[in-house]
């Protein structure tokens, strides 16, 4: 497939141009290969996933978390050193970041939900200028125990959990990433519980302070749903017989 017709059909599925970010997102490292045939997904970008991403012959790297974020930095470096792998290899890089958080069906929030039993959702937080958080009610009511133990198996992780909150689930609040610090959002929503990554010292008390629920189930593990469920979108759509295209989810977990 064409790099530049699939890089406009992701830039309009994903509305890359329409949501602010950190950094430019879309297409980060463009090489002179043009043509697109295999995608590597994966999270994040480092020496290891990039030679990974060539192993497997892929022309394409799809992440969350590109290479370009809020400060311009030197092609030097750690940065410097990335950049040059792809170009050496003809690997072209696309990052999805706050797209990505925020898309109402790949959407890594979008994703979380339906995986924990949420219906419909409400949409919140907007650390730029989309909300890119979800809430909504969980019909089947599990045991926090429960949807926990659900959560570690879907997401292969080992959550942290802070129950201060009521023994069933009946709203939930979902966050991915980093998301500690909006447990009094939560609250405000309804919510008695709320599915975020990354733990907090700062925050910890903000949860027995509001009678909440918090599972902590990792920064990196709440954010490979998105990438893959955007990869099993890509396949259905371009696998055919007439583009062909591959695509193939490379797990590099850090444990954060």
């Amino acid at each position: 497939m064409d790099r530049a017709e699939l890089v406009s059909y992701l830039d309009s599925y994903l509305r890359i141009g329409e949501i602010s970010d950190y950094g430019p997102q879309g297409l980060q490292v463009e090489t002179a290969n043009q043509e697109v045939k295999r995608i590597a997904l994966a999270v994040d970008v480092s020496p290891v996933i990039i030679e990974t991403a060539v192993a497997y012959q892929a022309d394409m790297l799809l992440v969350h978390h590109g290479v370009l974020w809020r400060q311009v930095e030197r092609i030097a470096g750690p940065l410097g050193e990335r950049v040059r792998q792809m170009m050496a290899h003809g690997l072209n890089l696309y990052a999805a970041h706050l797209p990505l958080d925020a898309h109402p069906e790949v959407g890594n929030n979008a994703v979380l939900a339906w995986m924990c039993g949420i219906n419909e959702v409400t949409w919140w937080y907007s650390p730029t200028n989309v909300p890119i958080a979800v809430v909504g009610d969980v019909p089947a009511q599990p045991s926090l125990d429960e949807l926990v133990n659900d959560i570690n198996r879907e997401l292969n992780t080992s959550a942290t959990v802070l129950a201060h909150g009521p023994k069933r689930v009946q709203r939930l609040a979902v966050l991915s990433g980093f998301g500690a610090d909006k447990v009094a959002e939560a609250k405000a929503l309804g919510a008695d519980t709320f599915l975020t990554g990354e733990t907090s010292h700062a925050n910890y008390w903000a949860a027995s302070d509001f009678g909440m629920n918090v599972i902590f189930a990792g920064h990196y593990a709440t954010e490979t749903v998105g990438v893959q469920a955007l990869g099993a979108h890509l396949t259905e759509k371009f696998g055919t017989e007439e583009f062909g295209m591959e695509t193939r989810f490379f797990d590099f977990p850090t444990k954060m």
